[in-house]
């Protein structure tokens, strides 16, 4: 079962994305989770230390998923079926199970039985489905862990102008501590999250990731090419995605910024 994992720095059109990939994917029978951030927590809560000592942090996992829960067509399901797993690899842990199943098939013990143990979970937490994907934003932040949890993934990396991305930064409300507060700023925290997708996608078959713009997307210029890497037709789910800025081009970009956002595009266009 091949994993799809929307990628984007906040503000870059993720979500309104994510939903329409969510309606789709439910449509043709499987599930794509918004926000459903299970290949990013679970690294952060199974640690060598914690398994040698046979305790799996299920708890906080499980409330850290529900702090803010996840979205999407079937995400309350998903949920109650992550909580499910999440005890059972507690309970396995807590009786000293070799394996992330509880079982001792003669192989001994992995070896990084904490990484086998994440990949285990989120694959056990989205069996139900027969294609799956999810959206989390900070899986650009630590990729190397997040594509060892889903070792099959491949990526679509939604990307859109650093000016558009910093203005709706500086408007979004609400309880965001880490929030810029400068155009500058904004800029360099957007480039600071594309980095490591330079850093990491390089080894990586390039049938497994793309980068698509959000505002060719808007404009019905990656619709094709989108249906065909998820492999299902996006047409109709995707109509509805508006560009609601008009283009700031690129004359303002600050110097770091720059060749960061001048990179991704030539990605994205040799693609297309």
């Amino acid at each position: 079962m091949t994993a799809l994992l929307l990628l984007g720095a906040q503000r870059s059109g993720t979500t309104a994305l994510a939903h329409a990939l969510s309606r789709a994917f439910a449509d043709a029978g499987g599930i794509f989770t918004v926000n459903g951030k299970l290949p990013y927590l679970l690294p952060r809560w199974t640690t060598a230390a914690d398994l040698a000592g046979r305790h799996f942090r299920a708890d906080e996992i499980a409330y850290a998923l529900r702090r803010r829960p996840p979205a999407g067509e079937g995400a309350d399901r998903w949920l109650k079926g992550v909580d499910d797993v999440l005890r059972e690899a507690a309970a396995a842990v807590a009786r000293g199970a070799r394996d992330p199943h509880g079982l001792d098939d003669g192989r001994g013990t992995p070896a990084d039985p904490a990484a086998a143990l994440v990949a285990d979970i989120v694959a056990r937490a989205y069996a139900p489905w027969r294609r799956w994907g999810d959206k989390y934003n900070e899986y650009l932040l630590d990729l190397p862990a997040v594509l060892s949890a889903v070792p099959d993934a491949r990526m679509v990396l939604l990307v859109r102008n650093p000016l558009e991305a910093a203005a709706s930064q500086l408007e979004w409300t609400g309880d965001r501590p880490w929030r810029p507060r400068t155009v500058e700023d904004a800029c360099a925290k957007w480039a600071a999250w594309h980095r490591p997708w330079f850093e990491t996608v390089s080894g990586l078959d390039p049938g497994r990731r793309m980068v698509v713009g959000y505002r060719a997307l808007c404009e019905g210029r990656a619709t094709g090419r989108l249906s065909a890497f998820c492999d299902l037709d996006l047409e109709p789910y995707v109509t509805g995605l508006r560009a609601t800025r008009p283009d700031p081009g690129t004359d303002h970009l600050p110097a770091g910024t720059a060749p960061i956002w001048r990179a991704l595009c030539e990605m994205e266009s040799s693609t297309t």
